[in-house]
């Protein structure tokens, strides 16, 4: 990256508080590093080539610089942000859900594909596994698209800015919903009540959503399918009688 114009746009977006830790992912030779020192007293860079590590040394000694594969690493940090790897941007993205309950707010450049993905909402092609999950615990939102011209070399996409602010739903019930979500998704051509019984889990979908499709489910609903499997086969009976489905 080296338009310093949008490396200052992606800065701006980054609002840390100031008690919190900035974590940025990926620095590289530190080209939105050096925009992002101004924005709070405790900023972390996880880098994971060796190479790199001492030019960050020696160009930012007043930082914390850790040489670690961000996916293993157990930094903690309120705010996360990053120019991700295209080819890493879902594990991420996985890893910040395994911390919601520790990361409020979070500002990344990922492939535009991907950001469109995890905004996208229900009844789209685009609407799949991250972007319930990720609706689930967080705001997104899209911010800014980035030309291939602002990198060098120029790769052969579109990026894109996205924000995510934690929301106000608990962060309990991730495994479950994942579990179901991921059931829904594995088989999208499917409708919904096929989908869930390659993967044993039928007996969750009320009766009306049987002939829907996974992306014809609001985030909250499916909330309320994962909210169900942790129930006994007898409970989840009453509760769909009770509930009139």
């Amino acid at each position: 990256m080296h338009d310093e114009r949008v490396l200052a746009r992606i800065a701006d977006a980054v609002r840390p508080s100031t008690e919190e830790t900035l974590l940025e992912i990926g620095p590289g030779r530190g080209a939105l590093t050096r925009f992002l020192i101004a924005k709070t007293r405790s900023l972390v860079v996880v880098e994971t080539d060796a190479e790199l590590v001492p030019l960050l040394s020696r160009d930012f000694p007043q930082i914390q610089i850790v040489h670690a594969d961000v996916l293993k690493t157990t930094v903690s940090a309120q705010y996360w942000c990053g120019n991700l790897p295209y080819n890493i941007s879902s594990p991420i993205f996985f890893k910040l859900l395994e911390n919601r309950n520790k990361v409020r707010e979070a500002v990344f450049m990922v492939q535009k594909e991907v950001a469109r993905r995890i905004a996208a909402a229900p009844g789209s092609k685009e609407y799949g596994v991250l972007s319930v999950l990720l609706g689930r615990y967080y705001d997104v939102e899209y911010l800014f698209a980035v030309k291939p011209g602002a990198f060098v070399p120029p790769p052969k996409v579109d990026s894109a800015v996205v924000r995510l602010i934690r929301n106000a739903v608990s962060g309990d019930g991730f495994e479950a919903l994942k579990t179901v979500v991921k059931a829904a998704f594995n088989q999208r051509r499917k409708t919904l009540f096929n989908a869930m019984k390659s993967a044993g889990l039928s007996q969750i979908v009320p009766m009306e959503w049987r002939g829907l499709r996974a992306e014809n489910l609001s985030v909250e609903e499916f909330a309320r399918m994962a909210a169900e499997s942790n129930f006994p086969c007898e409970e989840r009976r009453r509760r769909f009688s009770r509930d009139g489905l």
